[in-house]
């Protein structure tokens, strides 16, 4: 079965703003002000489904919400921490998990010795 990388660089700059139904220069404004960091292959601006997920983010923040640059730099250094967060609870979880599996598991072979 085929997965996708989201963070593989995939897209072209004018594939994305025709995506996204932007100007490429909007594209290129949000990478100045560092709001995003597309890859660059051989000078060109690639952008990963990740980097698309993140643009469609800013553009319903300023377009729909009528957020401006000071509440982006707000904004997304939070939603990038919360994610990070996130991140870390899930891996927190599954060590966890495997905690706790190997605590079941010594468990029941106690109980199985003591069948015996």
């Amino acid at each position: 079965m085929f997965t996708k990388d989201k963070d593989r660089p995939l897209y072209v700059i004018s594939v994305v703003a025709e995506m996204l139904g932007v100007h490429p220069q909007t594209l290129r404004l949000y990478e100045r002000e560092g709001f995003i960091a597309p890859t660059r292959s051989n000078k060109q601006r690639m952008y990963s489904d990740d980097d698309i997920d993140e643009l469609s983010f800013i553009l319903n923040l300023t377009k729909n919400l009528g957020v401006n640059k000071a509440g982006l730099e707000i904004i997304l250094p939070m939603k990038r921490r919360l994610q990070a967060i996130q991140n870390e609870m899930e891996q927190f979880m599954v060590c966890l998990e495997d905690d706790y599996k190997k605590e079941l598991q010594e468990r029941l072979q106690r109980v199985l010795r003591e069948v015996k």
